[in-house]
């Protein structure tokens, strides 16, 4: 492994196999930060005095720190040294899940929540790093298998949550992330390269500089809408599953763990879609993608309904066909400007959280004034928004 002291900056260099599972694993605990909370809202909100119409906000507002993490700190990592930057994120996030394991009041929760995500962005500065530091040919595959890893983080978080929260109570759960970014801070300390950007401006035209990539590239618009819808129907969905699940058909907290595994093999998709890119089949593997999403909510709009079944199949469908149009879209925006994408990531990113944010805020009250179908009708109809914007640019 390349001296940490070394500025990894040519993308000649080849990115060792083992510097890429370290990136991955990295990204997957830092990431899981933001689903902790998920399946165990309404363990939460009763103990710290959330009312169910409420209880999404936890979810909401940390999609939403994480959105402004990712606008506002971020675009840093192309003008600041990166592993510092991640240092300082994580050391952050640690504090702040420590804090959220002991609050009892409403807004100091939600306070918390707010903060968790917007001290978890370091994944987003890891993830252009990598692309950094691999050769063109292979950039497509390494952003793939690290996103494998970050997608297991997003998948993962849900059954252990469940399970941990079962078992020792939703608190612990938030123990237990903190330990984990304890770990994680100290890997990052010890095993992560140095890398020093080209980039020179001040803070305030690197954020100017934000609103010019976002003009400049139509590629880059298109794209954020497209996953920004995707991932409001994949919050939405991964919101209010649970709750349906424990109020309706009656499943413990270990079943909705278990039910959340299934969701996990999505992650496969993370390095299909990175070869698939590589090859050049994008823009079938984007239609691809956006077609699936919303046919994900097929068995459960049925008249009869098909209960967990139709759940799990809506989970696995649903998580495939998010997480590869996610790749897809990184490898077209990588591509545009290699100087800028820390800054391509953070405006990706963003349109993205601040999707699965809206979806968060609408999944409790939708959720209980028109139930389950009413639910997955909206949920199913975001990605179609997003086919036929695609179908229309023809990109």
């Amino acid at each position: 492994m390349t001296s940490q002291s070394t500025s990894l900056t040519h993308e000649s260099a080849s990115l060792p196999q083992a510097l890429v599972l370290l990136f991955a694993l990295c990204c997957g605990a830092i990431v899981a930060n933001l689903y902790y909370a998920q399946p165990i809202i309404e363990l939460i909100a009763p103990d710290v005095g959330l009312s169910a119409e409420r209880a999404s906000l936890i979810v909401s507002l940390t999609q939403i720190g994480y959105a402004l993490g990712l606008l506002f700190l971020v675009p840093l990592a192309d003008l600041l040294e990166s592993r510092r930057l991640m240092l300082i994120t994580t050391a952050a996030a640690l504090l702040c899940l420590l804090a959220a394991a002991f609050a009892s009041q409403p807004d100091l929760f939600l306070g918390l929540a707010l903060l968790i995500g917007l001290s978890s962005v370091s994944v987003q500065m890891l993830i252009p790093l990598a692309a950094n530091l691999a050769p063109e040919a292979s950039r497509g595959r390494v952003v793939g298998n690290i996103m494998s890893g970050l997608l297991l983080g997003i998948l993962l978080a849900r059954p252990l949550a469940s399970l941990v929260a079962g078992e020792f109570g939703w608190r612990a759960v938030y123990l237990m992330a903190a330990g984990l970014m304890l770990v994680i801070t100290l890997v990052i300390a010890t095993t992560i390269p140095r890398h020093a950007p080209s980039h020179r401006a001040s803070y305030g035209q690197l954020l100017a500089s934000l609103i010019h990539l976002l003009r400049r590239y139509p590629t880059l618009r298109r794209r954020a809408l497209y996953q920004g819808l995707m991932f409001a129907s994949f919050s939405l969905f991964w919101t209010v599953a649970p709750l349906e699940l424990s109020r309706h058909l009656g499943l413990s907290q270990q079943d909705i763990a278990l039910f959340a595994l299934a969701g996990a093999i999505g992650a496969v998709a993370a390095p299909i879609a990175g070869r698939l890119a590589d090859a050049g089949h994008t823009w079938r593997a984007s239609l691809a993608a956006l077609i699936l999403a919303p046919l994900a909510f097929a068995p459960n709009l049925l008249s009869t309904g098909l209960g967990w079944i139709g759940l799990i199949a809506t989970a696995i469908v649903l998580d495939f066909a998010v997480q590869m149009s996610m790749v897809l879209g990184q490898r077209s925006i990588y591509a545009l400007e290699p100087q800028s994408r820390a800054r391509l990531n953070a405006l990706y990113m963003t349109s993205i959280f601040v999707g699965g944010a809206i979806g968060s805020a609408l999944a409790s009250p939708v959720y209980e004034r028109f139930g389950w179908s009413g639910t997955a009708l909206l949920a199913a109809g975001l990605p179609l928004l997003a086919l036929l914007a695609f179908i229309s640019k023809k990109e």
